[in-house]
């Protein structure tokens, strides 16, 4: 396996690395017991392009002669716009819901970013619209550099990159989020009956937080805590909200960079309305981030743990980039600083495209998805160092490996995990589906720590100044 490595401060590539195939990884590979924590950190509104489209060996920005090869027409002005670095911290990005999706793809052009961009809602009061533009000129077509995100590029290097990580549903974050938990979105009419759910895309039912008053949502379909409860497996979903955890150390290793005020709209939280949360008494489970940081100090880690942000930290326009990158490595800083990194797998992704160019078509494997590509990287004293996963995969990989690593293997499955629901299908048994094993490297000793700066020197301009 070639490496992905550093020349003159910029990284460069050697051949990239190979993927096993799906079916290479059909049984469990020896060691992955070690693993007894996993932590998936979702962050918000990023293709994959506008992060690592330079990235040496990934499937990035088609170039020539250092170049942008392709181009998008501009429907205002008849131009084909080309990707440009953009350095500027705060991003529009673009519409984002189901129609926008189709629209953006356009039939696997990969063309119609800026178009949609053009006919979106603008000025909105709620900036996580799934219709609305953040920016009265597109930035749609801006992607970032190393030397803008440099901790996200250190952690690529270090661990593993995954550059055919989709989004599994191609609409917007609140959908997102419940494939994330529950590998499906739906609208049910009957609490505590899954019967009653069907396929819902763009509108399964908001959150009161959401838009106008309206009653809280149904979810009555079966979710991943429900698997985990009745295996008796540990979990926690920690929601940015309250004040900033407290700094271990004058260097800032392990504390974000802003005071986390914001509540955390609940289409980033969706468990609360999980009838199975209620039903199981794991309400409780669902706790503010203060309590991650010190679980991960503790060393008291649950097995299964997901992280969402508040909205000022979460990288979804017109949020700094520089404010999500900072409150990312503050969470990952605090794992490796416990004494639980040693048996943890970390995954960091982005639960949308937020609008923003990606040249690759997603795939269609069902009435939902894929949605366009996401950026993802593995993080784990496992993980193998600056390996490129060319497989295809969605947030139905990280149910997956949760569910071979804590459950013996047992899925979301309506013909066996207990409350049968309507689902189109089995997102875990999807032949096209790659398989997150293969991204790490049991034989070799638990790497140790690799601590970053929370606030990094980096090239991005016009950054904010923190809310205090």
């Amino acid at each position: 396996m070639a490496a992905v490595v550093v020349l003159g401060g910029v990284l460069a590539a050697c051949a990239a690395p190979s993927t096993p195939s799906p079916s290479a990884s059909a049984s469990l590979p020896a060691g992955i017991g070690k693993i007894r924590h996993v932590i998936v950190i979702m962050q918000e509104n990023r293709s994959f392009d506008t992060y690592f489209g330079t990235y040496p060996g990934a499937d990035g920005i088609p170039m020539q002669n250092g170049s942008p090869s392709v181009c998008v027409p501009d429907t205002a002005t008849g131009a084909c716009v080309k990707p440009y670095v953009d350095h500027s911290d705060v991003n529009g990005g673009g519409p984002h819901g189901q129609n926008a999706a189709a629209g953006d793809i356009d039939g696997g052009k990969m063309d119609g970013f800026i178009a949609q961009d053009l006919n979106a809602d603008k000025g909105c009061a709620n900036v996580t619209d799934p219709t609305c533009s953040g920016s009265a000129q597109p930035d749609v077509m801006g992607y970032h550099v190393q030397t803008d995100i440099p901790n996200y590029w250190s952690y690529a290097h270090d661990f593993v990159l995954q550059d055919h990580m989709f989004e599994p549903n191609a609409s917007w974050s609140l959908p997102a989020h419940l494939f994330l938990v529950s590998e499906w979105s739906a609208a049910c009419t009957q609490h505590n009956n899954p019967s009653s759910c069907s396929n819902a895309l763009q509108s399964p039912g908001s959150p009161p937080d959401f838009g106008t008053a309206h009653a809280a949502p149904i979810y009555a379909w079966t979710d991943l805590t429900w698997m985990l409860h009745r295996h008796q497996v540990s979990w926690g979903y920690y929601v940015v909200t309250g004040s900033e955890p407290d700094c271990e150390n004058d260097d800032a290793l392990t504390c974000a960079p802003v005071k986390q005020r914001s509540t955390t709209p609940g289409i980033w939280n969706p468990l609360p309305y999980f009838d199975t949360v209620k039903a199981d008494g794991q309400l409780g489970n669902i706790q503010p981030a203060d309590s991650f940081y010190s679980a991960a100090r503790a060393g008291t880690l649950p097995a299964v743990s997901w992280v969402v942000p508040s909205g000022e930290l979460s990288e979804h326009p017109p949020s700094p980039v520089s404010f999500g990158e900072s409150y990312v490595t503050s969470l990952v800083d605090a794992v490796m600083s416990g004494p639980d990194w040693s048996s943890t797998a970390i995954f960091l992704t982005w639960d949308d495209w937020g609008g923003f160019y990606d040249h690759v078509a997603p795939p269609s494997v069902d009435v939902n998805g894929y949605g366009l590509r996401v950026p993802g990287i593995v993080i784990s004293p496992y993980a193998r160092q600056g390996f490129i996963d060319h497989q295809t995969l969605s947030f139905d990989a990280y149910d997956k490996f949760i569910e071979d690593v804590f459950l013996n293997g047992a899925r979301i499955d309506p013909r066996s995990d207990g409350r049968p629901d309507p689902r189109p299908d089995v997102r875990e048994a999807l032949p096209i589906l790659g398989d997150l094993s293969v991204d790490f490297d049991f034989s070799q000793a638990p790497r140790p720590p690799m601590l970053l700066p929370v606030h990094p020197a980096t090239t991005l301009t016009g950054t904010p100044q923190p809310a205090v």
